[in-house]
């Protein structure tokens, strides 16, 4: 029998239970997909503990898988049985051994993206090339600060910034992170429980500030992410690992003319094309090699709880999976 993690109530990664499940013949537009790998993000956290009410109880979540296709349905072109294809997803669903998937949004893997990887980085990977190439297009030159650079986003960012010629200032939580930072391609790492963020931000950049800040942290970093920021600069908020940011005025903009955005990668992949642009824009930076991707920490799909106390832990700086 096919099997599934159903969160049946909102609370800590122990609400996670491995359930038997039932998957139906693919219909009208729909693909049955064998999944091979399953992507833990923060997101799933969210869900799981009530901060995003996204997902009503009972249910299956997860947000990004890979697998092969096993039937196809009626009215579905330019897939086929024995296709590998990855994911992404808000319809949640993931945390499964088989499910059934609209074939509108699963991308073909190229035979040099196995499934491990795929898992590991689509969903980041589309994030990230969201952030330097539709939110805030990355010039030559410009002055970067990715808030946690040592996570699994951050490090992305730092090198897809790197490639595109800007200047990169990481944070990171801690000195051990450092050197993750810097093997990513930051320029300067600020290490932000210790030091005043925006203050070592003006000073490594001559008192000018930076372009552009992708924040991920939320509650803790924005205050500083917005002081950080030069005359006419964005400020993009792409997550809240640390809480929601609270309530902003936007007199307090004025000052320096600063843009705040908050990007979702559903609303800017759902684009006619653009799911296959940034997948196809992923794959060429993971075949050309700049693009580098840390080896997976792997659970069995049963053992999600316990890949979800790992993420909520901080301690991994690599992609967590799970396998079914």
């Amino acid at each position: 029998m096919p099997q599934a993690i159903l969160l049946e109530e909102y609370g800590g990664p122990e609400v996670l239970r491995p359930r038997e499940i039932t998957v139906a013949a693919p219909g009208p537009g729909e693909v049955r997909l064998r999944q091979t790998w399953i992507g833990v993000n923060f997101h799933d956290v969210y869900v799981r503990t009530g901060q995003y009410r996204t997902l009503t109880p009972p249910g299956i979540p997860g947000i990004e898988a890979v697998g092969v296709i096993e039937q196809v349905g009626t009215g579905v072109d330019g897939l086929r049985v024995g296709d590998r294809v990855g994911y992404v997803t808000r319809a949640y669903g993931c945390y499964a051994s088989e499910r059934l998937l609209p074939a509108r949004i699963a991308v073909p893997l190229p035979p040099h993206v196995d499934d491990r990887t795929a898992a590991s980085v689509l969903l980041k990977g589309l994030t990230v090339e969201m952030l330097v190439q539709r939110v805030h297009r990355i010039a030559p030159g410009e002055w970067v600060l990715v808030q946690a650079a040592a996570g699994g986003v951050g490090q992305l960012l730092v090198q897809w910034a790197r490639q595109l010629g800007a200047r990169v200032i990481g944070t990171v939580g801690s000195q051990p992170k450092v050197q993750l930072a810097r093997a990513a391609g930051c320029e300067q790492v600020i290490l932000y429980r210790e030091e005043d963020v925006a203050a070592r931000v003006a000073e490594i950049t001559g008192g000018r500030g930076v372009d552009v800040v992708y924040d991920g942290v939320g509650h803790d970093s924005f205050a500083g992410s917005l002081a950080s920021l030069a005359m006419c600069a964005h400020l993009v908020n792409f997550g809240q690992a640390s809480g929601p940011v609270p309530p902003l005025a936007l007199s307090d903009l004025q000052a320096r003319s600063t843009t705040v955005s908050r990007p979702v990668v559903f609303h800017y992949a759902a684009q006619p094309g653009a799911l296959q642009a940034m997948s196809a824009a992923l794959f060429d930076a993971l075949a050309r090699g700049w693009l580098r991707v840390p080896a997976a920490i792997e659970f069995p799909l049963a053992e999600a709880a316990a890949a979800h106390a790992l993420l909520e832990a901080r301690s991994a700086s690599r992609p967590i999976i799970l396998k079914t």
